[in-house]
C-alpha cells in the first residue's frame, strides 16, 4: 500500500516538475514539504518522533517508487534511511525530540558530511577538526560531494575530536546550519548525472555548536557508528539499483515492441529476445537477492560483508542493464528525450559512492 501511494505521489507531484528540477539542479524545498505532509519522510522512525513507525522495508518501498517513476534525483532516501537513523540510534532523547519530527515534516532536510577533498572511501583520512571550547565545539574543515548539500539545514559532520587517536578520535556532530555562523556552502557541483540532486562543497570556518550536538555518550564513537550504519547505506544503494534496472527493462520492452527495423519489430529479432531474456533473468536473480537482504536486515542479521556484496553486485547489474537497454534503443537511446539516456547517466555514480565497488570487493576478499 505504501509503495502504491509513494508511486502515485512521485508520478503526480514530482515527475511533472522533474525536468525543471534537472535544469535548476535542485529539487524545490516545497517538494520536500509535500513529501513530509504525505508521510513519505522518516517512514521508519517511531511515531513518537513524528515518523510512521515502519522499518527499512517501508523505506525500500519509497525508494523503489522513486526508481520506478524515474525521479532518481529526489534525495529523500539519504534523508530517511541514512541521516535520520543516526539520530535515532545514537542521539539522546532530547536530540531525537528536537530533530526527528522536523526531519519528518520536511522543515529540516538532512545530509551527512563524510567525504573530503582528500578522503573518500577511506573515512580514516578525515581532516575536519572539532575542538572543544567550553560547552561548545569549534568545527573547521571542508567537505565535498555532499548529497542534499544546497538545501540541507541539518548536517551530520564527520570530524576528528582527537586526531592523535586516528579512527578512535572520530566523532559525529550535528550542525543546524540556520543557527550558526561560519558555515558556508560552496558551489552546486556540476555532475554527469543525477542533476536534480544538489551535491555540494561545504565549508566549516570555526563553526560553533553546543557540545550537546555530539552524537553518542562520549567522543570517539564516530567511526564505530559509521561502520554500524554503512550496511544500511549500502543496501539502500542496492534498492536504487534494482528499481532502476526493472524500470529500464520495462521501458525497453515497450520500445522494441513498437520500433521497426528491416521490416519487422525489433522485438522479433532473435538477438533482441536473447538480450532481453538474459536481462530479465539477471534482474530476477537480483530481486530475489535484494529481497533476502532486506528480510535479513529487518531481522537484524545483515552482516557488512553481505551488504557489500549487495552494493557492488546490484550496482554493477544496474550499469549493465541500463547500458544494454540503451543499445537496444539504437540512436534514440543517445537522445536526452528518451528516459534511458538519463538513466544511463544517473546510474554511473552508484558504483562510486557509498564506498567504491573496488572497496566492496576488497572487504569481501578480506573476509574469505
Amino acid at each position: 500500500m505504501l509503495y502504491d501511494m509513494a508511486n502515485r505521489f512521485m508520478a503526480d507531484e514530482i515527475a511533472p516538475h522533474y525536468d525543471t528540477y534537472e535544469k535548476n539542479e535542485v529539487v524545490d524545498r516545497s517538494a520536500w514539504k509535500k513529501a513530509g505532509a504525505a508521510g513519505l519522510l522518516c517512514a521508519s522512525m517511531p511515531e513518537q518522533y513524528g515518523g510512521a513507525g515502519g522499518s527499512f522495508a517501508h523505506e525500500s518501498a519509497i525508494i523503489e517508487a522513486i526508481g520506478h517513476v524515474g525521479v532518481d534525483g529526489f534525495g529523500i532516501g539519504l534523508h530517511n534511511a541514512i541521516v535520520a537513523p543516526y539520530i535515532l540510534h545514537y542521539g539522546s532523547e532530547e536530540q531525537k525530540e528536537r530533530w526527528l519530527p522536523r526531519l519528518a515534516s520536511g522543515e529540516l532536510i538532512g545530509a551527512i558530511a563524510m567525504t573530503e577533498p582528500g578522503a573518500g572511501s577511506d573515512l580514516q583520512g578525515v581532516k575536519t577538526r572539532a575542538e572543544r571550547d567550553g560547552n561548545q565545539y569549534r568545527i573547521s574543515g571542508s567537505k565535498t560531494f555532499i548529497t542534499n548539500g544546497q538545501l540541507a539545514n541539518l548536517i551530520i559532520v564527520v570530524t576528528k575530536t582527537d586526531p592523535a587517536k586516528g579512527a578512535k578520535g572520530t566523532s559525529l556532530i550535528v550542525v543546524e546550519t540556520d543557527e550558526v555562523e561560519g558555515f558556508e556552502r560552496g558551489r552546486n557541483l556540476d555532475k554527469i548525472g543525477l542533476k536534480a540532486n544538489d551535491t555540494s562543497e561545504l565549508f566549516f570556518n570555526e563553526v560553533r555548536v553546543p557540545t550537546a550536538n555530539l552524537l553518542g555518550s562520549e567522543e570517539g564513537q564516530g567511526f564505530i557508528q559509521l561502520m554500524q550504519q554503512l550496511p544500511q547505506e549500502r543496501l539502500m544503494i542496492g534498492t536504487t539499483a534494482i528499481a532502476m534496472a526493472e524500470r529500464a527493462l520495462a521501458l525497453t520492452i515497450d520500445y522494441v515492441k513498437e520500433r521497426k527495423a528491416f521490416g519487422q519489430k525489433v522485438i522479433d529479432f532473435q538477438n533482441t529476445q536473447f538480450k532481453l531474456a538474459e536481462l530479465k533473468t539477471e534482474i530476477t536473480i537480483g530481486r530475489v537477492f535484494y529481497n533476502d537482504c532486506v528480510r535479513r536486515h529487518i531481522a537484524g542479521g545483515l552482516d557488512p560483508i553481505t551488504a557489500s556484496m549487495a552494493k557492488y553486485w546490484l550496482s554493477d547489474l544496474q550499469g549493465k542493464v541500463v547500458d544494454e537497454c540503451l543499445q537496444l534503443h539504437g540512436g534514440y537511446g543517445y537522445m536526452n528525450e528518451y528516459p534511458i539516456a538519463r538513466m544511463w547517466r544517473d546510474a554511473r555514480v552508484q558504483r562510486i559512492y557509498g564506498g567504491t565497488n573496488e572497496i566492496m570487493k576488497l572487504l569481501i576478499g578480506r573476509s574469505l
